[in-house]
């Protein structure tokens, strides 16, 4: 797929203890609609992708990030785009990507032109990372009532369902092929008893909004969905056959965190289960600006969720560590400041400093017993002035094992390695990159970095 330079956040992160904060998980753009999926034990989270400074719902197209232990998050960037599909005209909406026999599909919602309403569309790829295409040249569903917000699961017997829609909640059969379908689009009944009550609003009778996900656990479905009235808490339904007749099991996590809008996803990871969710708690976040946050999910011997609360401190203990002998990218990141995510044609993903001071961390970097020793990174910068990227352990003001002199490339298509000697280092550490300059714009860019025995 062709790589664009992508508008990004200015992220300065404002928090009692940032040390410790792990939500939202992606702080250098705005994300929403967290959709994981779990292939060859790494973790994909496919988002939408908010615009800065947006007063409406700006979405062009779709991010991916990865990870292989719930705290350090990879920028893949955009993974796909409204622009891709034909028949599409905007509005790149939540989405969700699935694998079936080693081919990925991925569905999405967008504004059909021929109708100017939103249509359901697939795209399919070899591989994870994409590039996806349009097998079909136009929607592969489409009610004209309120088709948003697809989800997809594959059931044990191979069957797999689509499910979508707001205020209705939609589903089809899809064939062995996922680009098509077989029979009706089918109408959930919106009953009290699936969905819960609302009160005072003639025109919905139960909580249930948009944003369905679709779960199994244990020959239990679980049906997640975003419920009203706005601005929007998380519900669940239970069933014991993916098509219902679905039960209502009450409020997953309550209205809270700045966005009017809320999207669940939930799938299990390394022995654990995890919901993602989106809230406004970004600087300048709001329910058009939104970012992507998880936390851990138990359950009841009965098979209902405990009630979550959005969390600043999300996943607290990682699942994995960082190798620091292998190529690491620097846009591998549990948290940052003053940093945003770009993307060019000669580097692919890249981030830049904003700010003197800003940062990156990277949790749990394994440097194991015999240490190391050298440094090297591809970096860059467009200023004469002294610009350092300061390599420290634990905090911002942590132990300094070095300090790399950035060199002046003169743009972010042009990048220079270097190489410096450390201070030893052994076990594991939180990692941290202190950017460091004396300008009033931008620093300096950073493309990649690993260490050396």
């Amino acid at each position: 797929m062709k790589k664009l330079i992508i508008p990004a956040l200015f992220a300065i992160v404002i928090s009692g203890n940032v040390c410790r904060a792990q939500n939202p998980i992606i702080q250098t753009m705005y994300t929403a609609d967290p959709a994981p999926m779990v292939y060859n034990d790494k973790l994909y989270l496919y988002t939408s992708h908010d615009e800065d400074n947006s007063t409406w719902f700006t979405m062009n197209n779709w991010k991916l990030y990865t990870t292989t232990d719930m705290v350090n998050w990879t920028d893949h960037g955009v993974t796909l785009k409204f622009s891709d599909f034909s028949w599409a005209k905007g509005d790149a909406w939540a989405a969700q990507c699935i694998e079936r026999d080693g081919k990925f599909y991925m569905y999405v919602p967008m504004i059909n032109k021929e109708n100017n309403s939103p249509a359901v569309g697939v795209a399919v790829a070899d591989s994870p990372y994409g590039p996806f295409y349009d097998p079909l040249g136009k929607p592969l569903v489409q009610t004209k009532a309120g088709d948003i917000d697809p989800t997809v699961f594959i059931d044990n017997d191979g069957q797999a369902y689509l499910y979508w829609g707001n205020p209705n909640c939609y589903y089809v059969k899809l064939n062995e092929n996922m680009i098509s379908y077989k029979g009706e689009i089918v109408s959930i009944p919106m009953t009290t008893e699936s969905f819960g009550k609302r009160d005072n609003d003639p025109k919905r009778n139960t909580l249930y909004e948009e944003a369905p996900w679709l779960y199994k656990r244990q020959n239990l479905y679980y049906l997640l969905w975003a419920g009203g009235p706005i601005p929007e808490h998380l519900g669940y339904s239970t069933s014991k056959s993916p098509t219902g007749p679905w039960k209502y099991r009450g409020v997953l996590m309550p209205t809270e965190g700045k966005s009017f809008t809320n999207h669940p996803g939930i799938i299990d990871f390394r022995g654990k289960t995890y919901l993602f969710y989106h809230n406004g708690d970004l600087p300048g976040g709001s329910g058009f600006t939104r970012s992507v946050c998880v936390d851990e999910v138990k359950f009841n011997a009965d098979g209902s969720i405990q009630p979550l609360k959005m969390t600043k401190e999300g996943i607290v203990k990682g699942v994995g560590v960082v190798n620091p002998y292998v190529q690491n990218e620097a846009e591998t990141i549990a948290w940052s400041e003053g940093v945003k995510a770009s993307q060019n044609k000669t580097v692919g993903v890249f981030v830049t400093a904003m700010h003197d001071g800003a940062y990156i961390k990277v949790r749990d970097v394994d440097f194991r017993n015999k240490g190391a020793e050298k440094f090297a990174a591809r970096l860059g910068t467009t200023h004469n002035n002294p610009i350092t990227m300061e390599i420290r352990l634990g905090s911002v003001d942590g132990k300094l094992i070095g300090t790399v002199g950035v060199p002046r490339t003169g743009g972010s298509d042009r990048w220079e390695v270097k190489t410096i000697d450390i201070q030893k280092t052994t076990g594991i550490h939180d990692l941290y990159f202190v950017f460091k300059g004396n300008v009033n714009t931008e620093i300096m860019f950073f493309d990649y970095w690993m260490f050396a025995e």
